[in-house]
């Protein structure tokens, strides 16, 4: 039998593990995604009537989450990368009945740190598609997977805010517990990840691997940095609108804040098929696009000047994402897979709370145009700093 008819089994099984894994995230992801929003609504009922504590709850998981990362990443490295992505599972649905069941303040403050800790499933799942896959693969895998968070960011609060009728956002924590369970007992099924294997429909040539486009503490930096500059516009959009456009309905609120994310699910495989061979001019334009975009904020003062200026938006962040994602499977080539995605998912939230304490500081002091506006400089500042030669090894290599 030839060495492409018993790759092609592989192959196929190996897709079939991103899929299940890229689903398994999406159903998990729901309570963690779509109740943080509704934590004016939760607080009330555990004694905090105004909810002066929504803003640091908001963000206790994420600071949690970014802290153990690293750490899961490295056990999963040498302990099993399907075990530890089992694991994530198990403690979200932990923590998501613990914050269904508290009755006090002090308690769900407990859960949602044990969120933090005890999850990181986004990372655990990248680590494990990381053992299985490499290059092209892993990239478009990688992309499918930020596929599925942004499909749970739109879809989860609409699925929370239908149910909000008949069991209350704090109850529902309980309720969707069953999902990150449901989720274990069907990764449970996954074999743990033999070697990395790429999608090839050719015999696999002797050529020498070019280094990456970019070094390894350049992608943090870029992970940082975008992930900064698109979440600062997140807290007070709906403030922004309801200043630029009095009267905007919930509903139309909600569909101008999902629309780069859309963008996203409707272009991504599209973009990581143009970019995927040359990721540094696409994560250069991405970030132009969103400095655009968010400047462009600014000055719309019109329903179809906001849909514009989301819309591009929308396409720095398919840009960004996408290229992001082929920026670590080049890095993750010769590396334990569970520490890289771990340490970058470190930077992922820590450009997540910077971001939140940007714009809060900079919405009480200036009003919600400051959010946008700061996001533009940041993004402003990365795009010139990825043409520059530091960011890029081969440059430096070659002198």
């Amino acid at each position: 039998m030839s060495g492409a008819a018993l790759r092609m089994p592989r192959a196929a099984s190996a897709r079939g593990q991103v899929h299940a894994v890229a689903g398994c995230y999406f159903v998990a992801s729901f309570a963690a995604l779509g109740l943080p929003p509704y934590l004016t609504e939760i607080l009330p009922e555990l004694g905090d009537r105004d909810a002066r504590w929504a803003g640091v709850l908001y963000i206790v998981p994420t600071v949690f989450g970014g802290l153990f990362a690293p750490l899961w990443g490295r056990l999963a490295d040498r302990y099993g990368r399907k075990r530890l992505l089992l694991r994530a599972q198990l403690g979200l649905t932990l923590s998501f009945l613990l914050a269904g069941w508290a009755d006090s303040l002090p308690t769900f403050t407990v859960a949602l740190i044990l969120q933090g800790i005890l999850g990181g499933t986004f990372a655990a799942s990248n680590g494990y598609l990381g053992a299985t896959l490499e290059g092209p693969a892993l990239s478009r895998a990688l992309t499918l997977m930020q596929g599925s968070a942004r499909a749970a960011l739109v879809v989860a609060p609409i699925v929370v805010g239908s149910l909000s009728g008949w069991l209350s956002p704090h109850r529902q924590y309980a309720l969707l517990a069953v999902l990150p369970l449901t989720a274990a007992l069907l990764l449970a099924a996954l074999p743990e990840p033999g070697p990395a294997a790429q999608e090839s429909e050719s015999e696999p040539a002797t050529i020498p691997e070019a280094p990456p486009t970019v070094s390894l503490r350049a992608l943090y930096v870029l992970e940082f940095a975008f992930v900064f500059s698109t979440v600062v516009s997140f807290p007070y959009l709906i403030a922004f609108v309801d200043e630029r456009l009095p009267g905007t309905s919930p509903l139309l609120s909600g569909v101008l804040f999902a629309l780069p994310h859309l963008c996203y699910l409707v272009a991504a495989l599209a973009v990581h098929s143009a970019f995927h061979s040359r990721p540094r001019a696409g994560i250069a334009l991405g970030f132009a696009c969103i400095a655009l975009g968010l400047a462009g904020h600014g000055g719309a003062d019109s329903l179809a000047a906001l849909i514009a200026v989301r819309l591009l938006l929308g396409v720095g962040l398919t840009l960004g994402l996408v290229c992001l994602q082929v920026l670590a499977a080049e890095c993750a080539k010769g590396r334990a897979p569970g520490g890289l995605f771990g340490s970058l998912e470190f930077f992922s939230k820590a450009g997540a709370v910077a971001a939140g304490i940007a714009a809060a500081v900079g919405s009480a002091r200036f009003g919600p145009t400051a959010p946008v506006l700061t996001g533009s400089a940041a993004a402003t500042v990365t795009a010139l700093a990825t043409l520059m030669p530091p960011l890029n090894r081969r440059t430096r290599w070659s002198r």
